[in-house]
């Protein structure tokens, strides 16, 4: 049996009269995240965690933000095929475990949906995931309201 961790973390801007995206939901907010994608900082760094974990490079290498294919992509698609590049190679996903920084909207009304959302797309249960919210304390370009960040620690198996 072979263990392997990956560390993910992804940051996005945010910007007035956006869709906002999280963990594949669509969240009620004044403001969205700014990016080539939908900009949902949390399945962006999922992605990461996983194909680190896989040693597959990270999400930018295979969807580059200068491919147009991309434009606009609903990134569930993106954690969708991640799971399937490392599943080819052996390895299932055992958990994921994810922290958001953002002051604005509040997260944890939406974290069970999200975990609905997801767990089928990496085929796991919901309880393999946890997500987890926090503010920066008006610190930082987090605490102005200016960006958004996640990031995310994947456990993957193989037998």
């Amino acid at each position: 049996m072979k263990i392997r961790v990956g560390l993910g973390y992804d940051v996005h801007q945010l910007e007035e009269g956006r869709d906002f995206w999280l963990g594949g939901v669509k969240l009620p907010a004044q403001k969205g995240a700014v990016g080539h994608s939908d900009a949902d900082v949390l399945i962006h760094a999922i992605c990461d965690a996983l194909l680190g974990a896989a040693n597959l490079r990270d999400i930018g290498y295979h969807y580059s933000n200068k491919d147009p294919r991309w434009r606009g992509m609903d990134s569930k698609f993106f954690l969708k095929d991640v799971t399937r590049m490392i599943s080819e190679r052996g390895w299932r996903i055992e958990n994921v475990d994810c922290t958001i920084c953002l002051e604005a909207p509040k997260v944890n009304p939406h974290i069970d949906e999200m975990k609905k959302v997801m767990a089928p797309l990496m085929k796991i249960s919901e309880d393999d995931i946890s997500i987890k919210a926090t503010t920066t304390e008006k610190l930082g370009y987090v605490g102005r309201e200016e960006g958004v960040n996640a990031m995310a620690v994947a456990l993957i198996m193989q037998s």
